[in-house]
């Protein structure tokens, strides 16, 4: 019996990847529109730190696995889809709504949100081998302190400059940016890493390089 339900889930998570990749343009537009949801709930789970604008959320569980659920281009459409409604004045950003918060000091993490997605999705898509625990780890890892903290840090160092009128040093802006998160998002990308080694086909649907 046991043996019969790892088959069944095996068959299910191929066939999901699967549809989803040959899913009609208003199907992955849903799709995209659904994670984008998700990523609005996600920014809503956070914990404010008195030291920096930058709060913690639980918005890297649903960037990263929004790229693998949705694949190439469309991951990161996803959290395109995200910024464009957002800015528009949906309050599903973590510091609510309104385009004037993509010019704030979060601004560039929520534009390193498409970049890390775009890459994740791409990988998903075009190789076997990236959906395996290690694989996902070390692209997430890129992804989340490469795609989003870098763009990040640029940002929020620019609005010191330009809006608060001070300059702070490198230090000062990793202590305010990204070290209070190592460990928070070492921990979250674990978690996500391996519920994507768990929820991917380990064959090909779709004509993979390495497959």
């Amino acid at each position: 019996m046991w043996d019969t339900v790892v088959v069944s889930y095996f068959k299910i998570r191929y066939r999901f990847f699967k549809w989803r990749y040959h899913l009609t343009f208003v199907g992955k537009v849903l799709l995209a529109l659904g994670m984008a949801g998700v990523t609005g709930l996600a920014a809503k789970i956070k914990i404010p730190l008195f030291w920096t604008p930058v709060p913690i959320t639980a918005q890297t569980f649903a960037v990263l696995l929004s790229g693998v659920l949705l694949g190439r281009w469309w991951g990161g459409i996803s959290q395109l889809l995200y910024v464009m409604i957002g800015a528009v004045g949906v309050p599903w950003f973590a510091a609510g709504g309104g385009y004037k918060i993509l010019f704030g000091p979060t601004g560039g993490y929520i534009f390193g949100f498409i970049l890390a997605s775009l890459f994740l999705g791409y990988f998903t898509d075009k190789y076997i081998r990236s959906r395996g625990f290690l694989s996902m780890l070390g692209l997430m890892l890129f992804a989340n302190f490469v795609l989003i903290h870098v763009p990040g840090l640029l940002q929020l160092g620019a609005w010191f400059y330009l809006v608060k009128r001070t300059s702070i040093n490198f230090y000062r802006l990793l202590l305010m940016g990204t070290l209070p998160f190592i460990p928070g998002d070492i921990t979250k990308i674990i978690i996500t890493a391996i519920a994507a080694k768990a929820i991917t086909p380990k064959q090909a649907y779709n004509g993979e390089v390495d497959g």
